[in-house]
This record gives C-alpha cells, sequence and structure tokens, in this order.
C-alpha cells in the first residue's frame, strides 16, 4: 500500500472539488440502482489501495462525536469517571449539542505510528469511519461529501464510483436522449 500525501490529497481535492460534488449530489438525487453493489466493489478495491495507518488525517484534523455510551466506555477504560473524562477531553458542540474533542489531532491518536492508543473501545464513530459499509448507500453520501476533503479512502472511492457509473448509468441516459432525438425525428418526417 502506498504511503499518503496529505498536501498532495488536498491539492487533488482543491483541483476536483466541484466534480466530486457535482458527482455526489448527482448519485444522490438519482441513484443507479444498483448502487449498493457499486459501493461493496468500489470499497474492496479502496482497502486493497488504502491503510488507515498510513494516514490517520481523520484523527488529525476532524473529531469524532461522543455518545454517552463511548463516554462511558472510555472513562472505564481509563479509569476515569465519565465527568472527569468530559471536562478534561471534550466539549459540547452549539449546533448539534454533540461531545466533541477539544483540540485535533486526536489525543488519541500517537502520531509517530498513527495508531489510536484506545482503538478496543474508540467511539463509535471512530470505528464507523468512513461509513463506507452503510446501507441504503444513498442515504451516507452526505457523509461522503463531508469527508473526501479529509479521507484518501474517500476520495479514491468516488474515484472509482466515477469510472465505473458513467459507464453504465450515463450510458442509459444517453440511450434515452438518442431513443428520444429518433422519436421526434420521426414524429417530424411523418408530420410533413
Amino acid at each position: 500500500m502506498n504511503s499518503i500525501h496529505l498536501k498532495r490529497l488536498k491539492k487533488n481535492f482543491d483541483l476536483r472539488r466541484k466534480s466530486y460534488r457535482y458527482f455526489i449530489t448527482r448519485i444522490e438525487s438519482k441513484p443507479p440502482a444498483n448502487l449498493d453493489n457499486l459501493m461493496e466493489h468500489a470499497e474492496k478495491e479502496v482497502w486493497q489501495e488504502v491503510s488507515c495507518l498510513s494516514c490517520a488525517n481523520c484523527c488529525k484534523v476532524m473529531s469524532p462525536t461522543y455518545t454517552t455510551a463511548d463516554i462511558k466506555r472510555i472513562s472505564a477504560h481509563l479509569g476515569m469517571r465519565p465527568k472527569d473524562f468530559k471536562e478534561k477531553w471534550l466539549y459540547r458542540e452549539k449546533k448539534n449539542n454533540d461531545w466533541m474533542n477539544r483540540s485535533q489531532p486526536c489525543q488519541f491518536l500517537d502520531l509517530s505510528t498513527n495508531m489510536c492508543s484506545i482503538y478496543e473501545v474508540r467511539p463509535a464513530d471512530c470505528a464507523d469511519f468512513p461509513h463506507f459499509h452503510r446501507r441504503p448507500s444513498t442515504d451516507y453520501f452526505y457523509i461522503h461529501k463531508q469527508n473526501i476533503e479529509y479521507c484518501p479512502a474517500t476520495m479514491l472511492l468516488v474515484e472509482k464510483l466515477k469510472a465505473s457509473i458513467p459507464a453504465q448509468y450515463l450510458a442509459a441516459n444517453r440511450l434515452s436522449v438518442v431513443n428520444e432525438i429518433s422519436v421526434n425525428s420521426n414524429e417530424d418526417e411523418s408530420g410533413r
């Protein structure tokens, strides 16, 4: 697996931001019937090419949301009371009232290894990241739209979908346009 160059990732995203967002929005609004199968196939390919341990950008620049269950589980693991854990590490985000990390990178990330020191009890949000397996896929594309800027696996997933969907999805749209043009031409000829 290749090491992840985060500056190159950011530059690539900035160059293709509109294209990625447009594609994701289009898939959200008009998903192909087999999108879940395409996602499953693309996800398998992505994990053959990307290793989270070569990146950990999500832990460096994003914060998971901590559920009450996460806080209880992690604080017990650390031998702390939930109240003390929250006071030391978290803040209450005003917009959604979520518990979030006070700072980035995450306090539990070992920057020398990109490993999580509480991996076995990490927040559910971290365990699910980048949320590829969630179904139906269309219900979670808004998450991919948020994550693509920071997660090389999400960017690669979208690139793989872009490569596979136009071949089958756009071809069907072109066919319907060709049929429509053909029908209109026949009507014009018969109307003369």
